[in-house]
């Protein structure tokens, strides 16, 4: 038998489920065992409800909504990893913040006589019975009249505090993201031009430039002077660093797309063991490499026939 216990604040207030078809007994919560730190209405659809879930990253579905207009106390709030915002309303049930607005904790909690399911109000003492056996009310019970408008204002104030904080982390954290992203961009860019300036320039095994390079010399040049970058002197360290974002091994012998490839990526030929050669991808399905000694560095189009077996993404 599922069991869901959800907030309530305020004297003899009771919140629908909406949207129920069938719900089993439900346990009657204590008032006393939650604390609410805000109040907020549903503001999704109207006539409509909006899901509850059973967490905020990744959660299910519950089989029931928290209906437009509807009065939810809150007593957590937590930010998913798209940095969205959502509230907690019972012991496992979150909604999403973004369709709700805030209100007085003063305020009554909703009851809505239209719901199709017949609701019945009870109190903290009396389990709710419907027709057919089907339970479609949470009686939350009543706090004490004593509670002061202090009190009150001492929550709101700690409710609009989480919530700000929420908030700021969230911004915080898309600026990082975005700071992230156009230094990538700026050193990728700055990666393909410097790689464009060796083509040309001789093949010689062992080199370590300027002048000429092999595959692996060139890489090590190329990323250390325009993105700063110390990445290891041979093929065989350097397949070790970054993210792997394509295997031949792994992909069932397909070849890579150029849509799985980022400017500034690492192509690989041979095993991720023994890899016996490596370029530089610079978009259009293009890539820069020192070849051989009678080809010298030069910019090739990767085909079928001679494509990678390994590629890492190490910006």
């Amino acid at each position: 038998m599922t069991k869901h216990k959800l907030f309530k604040l305020g004297a003899a207030a009771a919140l629908t489920v909406t949207g129920v078809s069938v719900i089993t007994s439900l346990k009657t919560a204590r008032a006393a065992n939650f604390t609410a730190i805000k109040r907020v209405k549903i503001n999704y659809l109207p006539g409509k409800g909006l899901n509850i879930w059973t967490n905020y990253n990744k959660g299910k579905f519950m089989g029931y909504r928290a209906k437009d207009g509807t009065i939810w106390n809150v007593a957590e709030t937590a930010v998913d990893k798209k940095g969205n915002l959502w509230y907690k309303v019972g012991t496992r049930e979150w909604i999403e913040a973004r369709y709700t607005v805030d209100v007085g904790m003063d305020t009554p909690a909703s009851t809505n006589a239209k719901t199709k399911d017949k609701v019945t109000n009870v109190s903290t003492k009396k389990k709710s019975t419907a027709k057919n056996g089907v339970n479609n009310v949470i009686s939350l019970g009543t706090l004490t009249k004593k509670s002061t408008k202090k009190a009150k204002a001492a929550k709101v104030k700690k409710a609009k505090q989480i919530v700000d904080a929420a908030v700021k982390k969230t911004s915080r954290k898309s600026i990082t993201e975005k700071v992230a992203s156009t230094q990538a961009s700026s050193k990728a860019g700055a990666i393909v031009a410097l790689a464009k300036q060796q083509v040309g320039k001789p093949y010689a095994w062992g080199a370590n430039g300027p002048d000429s390079f092999d595959c692996s010399s060139l890489v090590q040049y190329v990323f250390k002077n325009a993105a700063g970058m110390n990445l290891p002197r041979t093929t065989y360290d350097q397949v070790k660093v970054g993210q792997t974002v394509y295997q031949k091994s792994q992909a069932n012998g397909q070849p890579v797309s150029a849509n799985n490839l980022q400017v500034g990526d690492l192509l690989f030929w041979g095993s991720e063991s023994s890899p016996y050669h490596v370029a530089i991808y610079i978009g259009n399905n293009q890539y820069v490499n020192a070849a051989t000694p009678e080809q010298g560095t030069i910019l090739q189009t990767m085909t079928s026939y001679f494509a990678p077996t390994i590629v890492k993404r190490v910006l």
